[in-house]
């Protein structure tokens, strides 16, 4: 059904402003985010600081780090007491303009239960992947910088397999973004079949749907093992030049091992955060019914 200019213009407002709302609260908890940050990208030096502290018996330099751990975790706690309380609120006034939305397009009503179900997606994005986002982000950069700093040619091997693994990022994300196209079809179709379909069609629909779950599944496994060997790697020859080097003061061999496993931690959340923008850019397609 084709609908006036100026009825699209009216109705694909009114299907973005959820987002926007769930952004702006996201958002402004910017605050929070960055001090977790901060304070998770100080803590390996500031241990190293300790580890030679206690080498050295002034207790109470050492017993400062405690204090950082004390606030790294209020930090925590303070953020998530607001979350589950803003982003269930922000859910519960999405559901009616989405479900209102749809019928207007005149979909089925199969199709717009499941499109209510899948707009839950982006509120558990911004709740829960947006965070994990933004802090592997900052640790993945803060780590390299501080490489940099203190083991220099590891924290070119950083930017390097940083560079590396972005040569392969359009590809990986534009295959997964055909997969979860064909998986959310399904989905659309389910309550459809639930109510109707013969068992053989039944099962054909749930043996698609476990196959195009898996092929997910094992690209994302892919990206951690890829992941995992080049960081392997990285480990190795940072351990064999620090050993060959020597001289080297516990703190710093601590912090340097922590920065790497710093990095190495935030590099592995990409591909789970590659299905998750990959899986969202065909819901918002469906979502926002402007565009269909």
């Amino acid at each position: 059904m084709r609908h006036p200019p100026q009825y699209q213009t009216a109705r694909s407002k009114r299907s973005n402003c959820w987002a926007n709302d769930i952004a702006e609260n996201s958002f402004s908890r910017s605050y929070w985010w960055r001090l977790k940050n901060i304070t998770m990208l100080l803590y390996p030096l500031l241990a190293g600081f300790a580890i030679n502290a206690i080498v050295t018996g002034q207790a109470l330099h050492a017993v400062l780090y405690a204090v950082m751990v004390f606030v790294m975790w209020a930090i925590g706690a303070a953020r998530r007491s607001i979350d589950t309380r803003t982003f269930a609120r922000i859910y519960a006034e999405l559901a009616v303009p989405v479900i209102i939305a749809q019928r207007e397009e005149q979909h089925s009503a199969s199709t717009i239960a499941a499109r209510v179900a899948l707009s839950r997606e982006f509120v558990d994005f911004f709740e829960k992947h947006l965070p994990v986002l933004v802090t592997s982000v900052a640790s993945i950069i803060g780590a390299a910088a501080m490489l940099l700093l203190l083991q220099f040619w590891t924290g070119v091997a950083c930017l390097f397999i940083l560079a590396f693994f972005a040569l392969f990022l359009p590809g990986f994300s534009s295959r997964n973004e055909a997969l979860f196209v064909r998986l959310n079809d399904r989905l659309e179709k389910e309550v459809a079949f639930v109510n109707s379909a013969s068992r053989r069609s039944l099962s054909r629909h749930y043996d698609v749907l476990a196959r195009l779950r898996i092929k997910l599944s094992d690209r994302e496994a892919f990206g951690y093992l890829a992941i995992g060997t080049v960081t392997a790697i990285l480990f190795a020859s940072t351990i064999l030049t620090m050993s060959f080097e020597g001289g080297m003061d516990a703190g710093h061999i601590y912090s340097v091992m922590t920065y790497m496993w710093m990095f190495a931690m935030s590099l592995d959340d990409g591909p789970q955060l590659l299905e998750k923008y990959s899986q969202l850019k065909d819901i918002g397609k469906r979502v926002n019914t402007s565009t269909l």
